[in-house]
C-alpha cells in the first residue's frame, strides 16, 4: 500500500502529534508499505528528502524563535497547495492520512479529493486544552471552543473515516462529529522500550547517582505542570532519598531551573534537555518511577514509554491519562495542583522497591495491548475500509 501522511507538525518538532506521525510513518515503511510524509520542512524553501525508508516532502516553513526547533507554515507565503499537489502527483498514494485540520492537512485533503484519492484522519486536537490559558470569561471561551470544533469537524466530515487514540479522545469529538470514530492507540515499540534495556549509557551521559530516579519526559511548557512536580519533589525529598530527572526543553525551562534553585533542590534535579533517540530508552531504564503531570494529554506517549520499560507511573487525574494509569495498580493518579498528595505518592514508591516492582509488572501487562504491531494492523484495516472495493 502507498500511504501519504500529511501533518502540520513533524520532525524535529517535540510534541505528541509529531512523534506519533514519525513513528507511524517509519513503522509502516518497515512493515513493507511505501510511505511519504508532507509536513513543514526545515527551511524557507520546499525540500524533498529520504528519512530512512520514508520520503519526506517539506513545505516552506518559518521558525518560531520562542519554541525551540518548531516551524510553521503560512497559508499564502508557504506555497502549501503547490507543494502538496506536487507530492501527490509524484508519489501517487493509494490513501492519504491527515493528522489534523490545520493548513498542510487541510490542503492535502482538498488536493487528494480532486484526484479521487481516499482520505482518512486521526484527531490530535482539543481546543479546551488551549483556551483555558486565555483566562477569558466562560461564555467567551465556550464560543471559541464551539467555533474551533466546528471548523475541525468541517474538515473531518470530508474524509472517509476518523480515528482517535483513546476513548477520551473519541468522547471529546463525538458531540461534534456524528459519524463512527475508530479508536486506534498511538502504539509503542515494545522491542525498543523494555525492562531489558541497559541503562549504563544514560547513567554515564547524565552523571546520574546510584539512587532511585524519578523521571519526567515532556515539553517544558505550562500545560505539562513540571513546576508542580518540582514543588512536590521538594516536599518528598524531606522524607525519601531519590533523584529527579527532567528530560525535555521548552519555553518554561529557565523558569523551572530557577524554581529548583529557589526550592533548594537543584543538586537533586538533573535537567537533561532534549534527549536523543538513542539515549531515551536507556534513560527510562535508569529510572525507578515515571511521572506525567500534564493536563492536556489525549494519550501520552511518554507514559507509554515508561510503562513499556516496566515502571510504575504517577499521573495527573486529567484527560486520557487514567486510561493508561490505573490508580493503585500500575501507579497512582493525583489531583492536578495537589502537590502534597503527589509528594506522598512519590515517597511511598521511593521507599518501597517491592511496590515498584509489582506496579511495574502491571504496567507491562497494560502496555502489551498497545504494541505498535497491533496499531499497524488496526491502521492497515482502517485504510482498507476507505479504499475502493
Amino acid at each position: 500500500m502507498r500511504v501519504l501522511i500529511a501533518s502540520d507538525t513533524y520532525h524535529p518538532h517535540v510534541n505528541g502529534a509529531s512523534y506519533f506521525t514519525q513513528r507511524l510513518a517509519h513503522a509502516l515503511a518497515n512493515a513493507g508499505h511505501e510511505v511519504a510524509v508532507v509536513a513543514p520542512g526545515p527551511q524557507l524553501t520546499a525540500t524533498r528528502e529520504m528519512h530512512g525508508k520514508v520520503t519526506f516532502y517539506g513545505v516552506r516553513s518559518f521558525p518560531i524563535f520562542i519554541v525551540p526547533k518548531f516551524r510553521f507554515v503560512m497559508p499564502i507565503l508557504s506555497g502549501i497547495s503547490g507543494r502538496v499537489r506536487a507530492a501527490l502527483r509524484e508519489f501517487k498514494p493509494d490513501i492519504v492520512h491527515i493528522q489534523m485540520h490545520f493548513p498542510v492537512s487541510r490542503m492535502a485533503l482538498n488536493e487528494a479529493r480532486k484526484l479521487n484519492i481516499p482520505v482518512v484522519a486521526t484527531n490530535h486536537f482539543m481546543p479546551e486544552n488551549l483556551t483555558h490559558y486565555l483566562h477569558m470569561p466562560k461564555g467567551v471561551t465556550d464560543v471559541i471552543n464551539t467555533l474551533a470544533w466546528q471548523d475541525c469537524v468541517r474538515i473531518y466530515e470530508k474524509t472517509h473515516g476518523v480515528s482517535a487514540q483513546t476513548h477520551t479522545g473519541k468522547a471529546a469529538l463525538t458531540p461534534w462529529y456524528k459519524r463512527s470514530i475508530q479508536i486506534i492507540s498511538c502504539g509503542i515499540d515494545l522491542a525498543r522500550f523494555s525492562p531489558n534495556v541497559d541503562p549504563t549509557p544514560a547513567r554515564q551521559e547524565y552523571h546520574l547517582p546510584e539512587k532511585p530516579i524519578l523521571i519526567s519526559v515532556c515539553r517544558l511548557d505550562k500545560e505539562k505542570k513540571v513546576d508542580e512536580v518540582l514543588r512536590a519533589v521538594a516536599k518528598a525529598l524531606q522524607r525519601a532519598d531519590f533523584h529527579f530527572v527532567v528530560a525535555g526543553h521548552g519555553a518554561e525551562e529557565k523558569k523551572l531551573k530557577k524554581l529548583a534553585k529557589t526550592l533548594g533542590i537543584e543538586e537533586q534535579v538533573t535537567f537533561a534537555g532534549f534527549v536523543p533517540d538513542d539515549l531515551l530508552p536507556p534513560l527510562y531504564a535508569a529510572a525507578a518511577v515515571a511521572i506525567n503531570a500534564g493536563i492536556a494529554e489525549l494519550q501520552c506517549i511518554a507514559a507509554m514509554e515508561g510503562m513499556a520499560t516496566g515502571l510504575p507511573v504517577l499521573a495527573a487525574r486529567a484527560v486520557a491519562l487514567p486510561e493508561l494509569v490505573h490508580d493503585g495498580e500500575n501507579g497512582y493518579l493525583f489531583e492536578p495542583g495537589n502537590t502534597a498528595e503527589l509528594a506522598g505518592r512519590i515517597v511511598e514508591l521511593m521507599q518501597d522497591a517491592g511496590l515498584r516492582a509489582r506496579m511495574g509488572q502491571k504496567s507491562l501487562e497494560i502496555i502489551s495491548h498497545h504494541d505498535i504491531n497491533l496499531t499497524l494492523e488496526n491502521f492497515e484495516e482502517f485504510y482498507r475500509t476507505a479504499l475502493p472495493a
